[in-house]
């Protein structure tokens, strides 16, 4: 056993008693406190008191959601229904018929009264196979004798009772534990297995929730597209249309000016070289913020490196994606514009000396993460740059994540599902 094994094994025990704490308490508690509330719906009373604590429910069951991603890699997906919030007494009650009518509440409810059993029973075993052994030798060490007075005591299927058999205990004890160094961490995973197999939507409940979510984000990329059309054709009327209309009436009268006014019309044609060189440029600006030049010709990770390079904060992009492999075209552009949105808020709003950004690609997602050493705070939501983001990756399935403390640093990560080719 190497001792990353031997860590991961130790380590299982504490973390299996804190478990076993969280869910003998944490789990009996709400539920009982979610089973009264319900039953005091009929009077009144419940219909202010379940949501608050269906919430509470909800904390608990992330909680675990987080652990379990954290300690052992199980991924527990979540399908809560959005909750309204209107006030008064009639958002009250909104809020408790959306709550009770959500599967994902029953759910829990079903998985909090497995845990507070056999979710109790599989935490506990990692921390009694490490203790055990600890028991096991203060028997040997001469805590027999008192113990052996009283009438002995029973070590699992060992009668305590004499030096002998505390040795007995003791080899007991250590064979406990060196099975446990082989066995914990599987018990630690089988104990997230149940939390999964009873937290998790049904098949039914998650294609209903993608579908939604397509629905939501498909209308979200209508909206957004003709957003960007009516930009562009403000651009173009407000920028190089008006440009060239200029130049065209310069050119008008340099025509009749050419002749009878050399030096005006000399003038004249400098202007309109002016205004044409104007009217290029605002052209490539509207086209690379269309789809720029670098991103169709080189690929994702040279046009972040290039968008990296006109920021006035250092910036360092760091890459781990196969050679000659790319996503596709509007899976690339959504990555592009999403990292430069991320960037053009740490500029503005992070108050930040260093940037960075990593992109890399496993599990057949894209994920691109954007840091910076700031001052934190920054939030999704609706009127946030972020949230355009989140509109933005939504198109492609993809998701959001924010980890922004106050006083920083920021950390925001994306991941895009998409095949290389």
């Amino acid at each position: 056993m190497n001792a990353a094994k031997a860590r991961d094994a130790l380590l299982a025990g504490p973390r299996g008693l804190a478990l076993s704490v969280v869910s003998i308490t944490g789990s009996i508690v709400l539920f009982t406190l979610t089973v009264v509330s319900i039953g005091l719906i009929p009077i009144g009373v419940g219909v202010l008191a379940t949501p608050l604590v269906i919430e509470r429910v909800r904390a608990h069951a992330n909680f675990r959601r987080e652990l379990a991603a954290r300690w052992s890699g199980v991924r527990i997906p979540s399908a809560y229904r959005p909750v309204p919030h209107r006030p008064g007494l009639a958002g009250w009650v909104q809020r408790c018929t959306v709550m009770l009518r959500d599967p994902a509440t029953w759910h829990d409810l079903r998985w909090m009264l497995a845990d507070m059993t056999a979710g109790f029973a599989t935490a506990l075993l990692p921390p009694v196979l490490i203790l055990y052994m600890a028991y096991g030798w203060v028997l040997a060490l001469g805590v027999w004798r008192p113990i052996a007075d009283a009438g002995g005591d029973w070590f699992l299927f060992v009668h305590v009772v004499s030096q002998g058999t505390a040795y007995a205990a003791a080899a007991l004890g250590t064979a406990m534990f060196v099975l446990g160094m082989f066995v914990n961490p599987a018990l630690l995973r089988g104990h997230f297995q149940l939390a999964r197999a009873l937290l998790a939507p049904s098949r039914e409940a998650e294609l209903a929730q993608r579908v939604d979510r397509l629905t939501e984000t498909r209308h979200d990329a209508v909206d957004t597209s003709a957003a960007e059309l009516r930009r562009i054709e403000r651009d173009l009327h407000d920028g190089a249309q008006a440009r060239l209309v200029a130049m065209g009436m310069n050119l008008g009268t340099i025509e009749a000016l050419v002749e009878t006014d050399p030096a005006k019309a000399k003038q004249l044609l400098a202007m309109a070289r002016e205004s044409s060189a104007e009217a290029l440029t605002e052209l490539r600006d509207l086209v690379r913020g269309i789809h720029p030049p670098v991103l169709a010709e080189r690929g994702l990770a040279d046009a972040v490196r290039a968008l990296a390079l006109r920021l006035p904060v250092p910036t360092d992009v760091s890459v781990d994606l196969p050679e000659r492999a790319r996503a596709e075209a509007p899976v690339e552009s959504a990555a592009y514009f999403a990292v430069s949105e991320a960037l053009t808020n740490a500029v503005k709003h992070a108050d930040a000396d260093s940037i960075w950004v990593d992109l890399s690609y496993g599990a057949g997602a894209l994920r691109v993460s954007v840091g910076d050493n700031g001052k934190g705070g920054a939030r999704t939501g609706a009127g946030t740059g972020l949230s355009g983001v989140e509109r933005r990756l939504g198109t492609f399935d993809g998701v959001l994540a924010v980890s922004s403390p106050a006083g920083g640093p920021t950390l925001v990560t994306m991941e895009i599902p998409c095949e290389l080719s």
